[in-house]
């Protein structure tokens, strides 16, 4: 073998090489980025559909500076889970849905959420359940701090869960906040 033959094979694996390892520095991140796969989840949060609501509930939930636990987050949801918020866009009139993983959730909520504190609570909601499968559409009110005496937000949360004989899993959560038009009707508000 000669002396450019000797690099072009050189090269040749060099080129090899560095696609190899672009490869798996992709499938690494890919595989980072889906550390959104869920965490075993504590049986407790997903007995039951009451369970499983507040545990999801709960979990936002918190003061400023407070690091939420957004491994039981995760569990709370099924591997191909969606969390669609929807609404209209201020400046152009237009409605919309982003669909979002639970991991996209957290990288969107997580500064806000150390920064300004949020509580969501639920005050009310309709359930429809048939076979595994289950619908919950509950409204909730939101707050900056627990003691906040109303509420900077409110919306309904329409929540589809699945019951695969072990536990809930929710696989949507599809949402829409009230806004200068919107009001939530008085048959969402009943108390739970």
């Amino acid at each position: 073998m000669n002396l450019d033959e000797l690099k072009s094979v050189e090269t040749s694996t060099m080129k090899r090489l560095t696609l190899s390892a672009l490869l798996i520095s992709s499938l690494a991140l890919g595989a980072m980025a889906q550390s959104g796969e869920p965490k075993a989840a504590t049986p407790a949060d997903v007995e039951t559909l009451d369970s499983t609501v507040k545990a999801l509930y709960d979990v936002i939930s918190g003061p400023s500076g407070k690091q939420r636990n957004w491994d039981r987050f995760r569990s709370l949801f099924h591997p191909d889970a969606k969390l669609i918020p929807t609404g209209k866009n201020p400046q152009t009139g237009s409605v919309g849905a982003r669909f979002l993983t639970p991991h996209d959730y957290i990288t969107r909520t997580n500064d806000m959420f150390l920064r300004d504190g949020f509580f969501e609570e639920e005050i009310s909601r309709h359930t429809d359940v048939f076979g595994n499968i289950a619908h919950v559409f509950t409204t909730y009110e939101a707050r900056r701090k627990k003691e906040d005496p109303e509420p900077f937000l409110r919306g309904i949360n329409s929540i589809q869960l699945l019951n695969d004989g072990k536990r809930w899993w929710i696989l949507n959560v599809y949402w829409q906040a009230e806004d200068g038009e919107l009001r939530i009707p008085a048959e969402y508000l009943r108390k739970k």
